[in-house]
């Protein structure tokens, strides 16, 4: 019965309602640090992780602190500090087991702090889909391994695009932005038009 359940919400977080290519959130470590498949996995990580834990944990600091005081409005202020606080512990553990990652995230690791996609899946669960602990925490989950797998197949074509003849005037940046396009256009399809 339960699988009934996690099997259409991972299919639609992954693939059709996916944060990068439907919702457009989250753009900056996408076209930022998917240059190299390892720093694109390694961020991919983070995000999984990040997300994971910030739509659990947000979703326990709403119903029992900020509903029950009445003071919801707040929201977006204890989101952040919670998110804040997750990415500190992440940056952390990545810069001790592994600095050569580290190094190759860059600044695009803090700044996961303010990436829209974190914040915007913990105010989703919360607000417009209404979902209970168990579904914002796999929606954040699931939501994560869709930012991964965009990640890692945006990376894996940029790597082949720098062995690739392209016009110099669509070098970098330019055929970046066209392939992101074409893969929001792929992904479109899973939505059933």
């Amino acid at each position: 019965m339960i699988w009934s359940k996690i099997f259409p919400l991972a299919i639609s977080a992954i693939f059709i309602n996916n944060f990068i290519l439907s919702r457009f959130l989250g753009l900056c470590p996408y076209l930022g640090v998917s240059k190299k498949f390892d720093s694109a996995l390694g961020m991919g990580m983070a995000v999984i992780f990040v997300m994971t834990l910030s739509s659990s944990i947000t979703w326990i600091l709403d119903i029992y602190i900020l509903k029950a005081l009445n003071i919801s409005y707040l929201q977006t202020i204890v989101f952040i500090l919670t998110i804040a606080t997750l990415v500190q512990f992440v940056e952390m553990a990545i810069q001790k087991t592994a600095p050569a990652l580290y190094n190759a995230l860059g600044v695009y690791l803090p700044l996961l702090t303010t990436n829209c996609a974190v914040l915007g899946v913990t105010k989703l669960n919360i607000e417009v889909l209404n979902y209970n602990f168990l579904d914002s925490t796999l929606h954040g989950l699931f939501a994560g391994v869709g930012f991964t797998l965009v990640l890692l197949l945006m990376a894996g074509i940029r790597e082949r695009l720098e062995r690739a003849e392209i016009p110099p005037s669509m070098v970098g940046m330019p055929i970046a932005l066209i392939t992101a396009g074409c893969m929001a256009l792929a992904f479109f399809g899973f939505s059933g038009m």
